[in-house]
Parts: C-alpha cells; structure tokens; sequence
C-alpha cells in the first residue's frame, strides 16, 4: 500500500464517521466500536 492511498483510504473511513455522527449521533459508533473488540477478541482466541 502506498502513502497515497492510506492516506485517501484513511481520509475516506474519518470523513464517513464524522458524517454518521452528525446525521445520527454516537450511538452507532459505541456499537460498531463494541462489536469490533469483540471482533479482536475472538480472532485473537482463534490464532
């Protein structure tokens, strides 16, 4: 991967959050951050 495109893929996940946090406040985002630990976490059971 290339410093451009982490730097568009980055800029692209930033600007999607913001926007579903001005559209429909935190609560998504608290639940996609708590699935995705659980996500960690059972990826890192299987390892």
């Amino acid at each position: 991967m290339t410093n451009g495109i982490a730097f568009v893929l980055g800029l692209t996940i930033v600007v999607l959050i913001s926007a579903d946090i001005f559209f429909y406040g935190t609560e998504h985002v608290v639940f996609l951050g708590k699935k995705m630990f659980e996500l960690t976490e059972w990826l890192a059971f299987w390892r």
